[in-house]
């Protein structure tokens, strides 16, 4: 289950988190949706967890004919559907942790930013994976702690009420997608204002269910 007063942040910050991210993060997310593009088509059915408010469903959402935006906050799947109203975007509340969709049916599943922030993302790796086809991609763009650390913005976003649960370096986020059952196809390491950013694209190798 969501961690709830990690929960209650983002239905806090949801009308501000857009002016916040493209202040902030504009070119960063550009810059990802560039490296990950390639990776998507109009066949796949495609799976995005914690949207926030569509920085890449925005971006990415018109390369595949399916494609379902979700979030575990209410609040954040509102504000995203309400920015965007992206016909072939489907718009749904869901905690990562605890996925209401059958096995093995997207092609894809994107989750940018957010198993650095939940206290238990393994559990999110198992329920990918379950609902990933064989040989589905993750494609998995994470903060982690290479290179500038901008530790002030990060002391006042602590003291708002964001949590950080894993404070990976890329190595040893890499080490934790492998030993949780998926293969890394590409990585890159990207600078960010705040933090630099891992992007992996990573295949489901172990297709047992959990």
């Amino acid at each position: 289950m969501a961690d709830k007063s990690n929960k209650k942040f983002w239905e806090k910050t949801a009308k501000l988190y857009t002016y916040f991210q493209e202040k902030g993060n504009e070119e960063l997310y550009k810059t990802i949706y560039e490296k990950i593009k390639p990776f998507f088509n109009k066949e796949q059915r495609v799976l995005e967890l914690a949207c926030g408010t569509g920085q890449l469903t925005r971006l990415l959402s018109d390369e595949t004919d399916s494609w379902t935006a979700t979030d575990f906050s209410e609040k954040m799947v509102y504000e995203t559907e309400k920015r965007l109203n992206n016909q072939n975007v489907i718009y749904e509340v869901q905690d990562a942790t605890a996925l209401g969709y059958k096995n093995d049916v997207f092609d894809v599943v994107l989750i940018a930013n957010a198993l650095h922030i939940m206290p238990n993302p393994n559990k999110a790796l198992d329920k990918i994976k379950r609902v990933l086809k064989t040989d589905g991609l993750l494609i998995a763009p994470t903060f982690v702690y290479d290179g500038k650390v901008n530790k002030i913005r990060l002391w006042f976003m602590e003291k708002a009420g964001f949590k950080t649960f894993n404070k990976w370096k890329s190595e040893d986020y890499i080490n934790f997608i492998e030993d949780n059952g998926f293969k890394i196809k590409e990585k890159y390491l990207v600078q960010g204002k705040l933090l630099s950013e891992c992007v992996l694209v990573c295949v489901k190798i172990d297709s047992k269910v959990k």
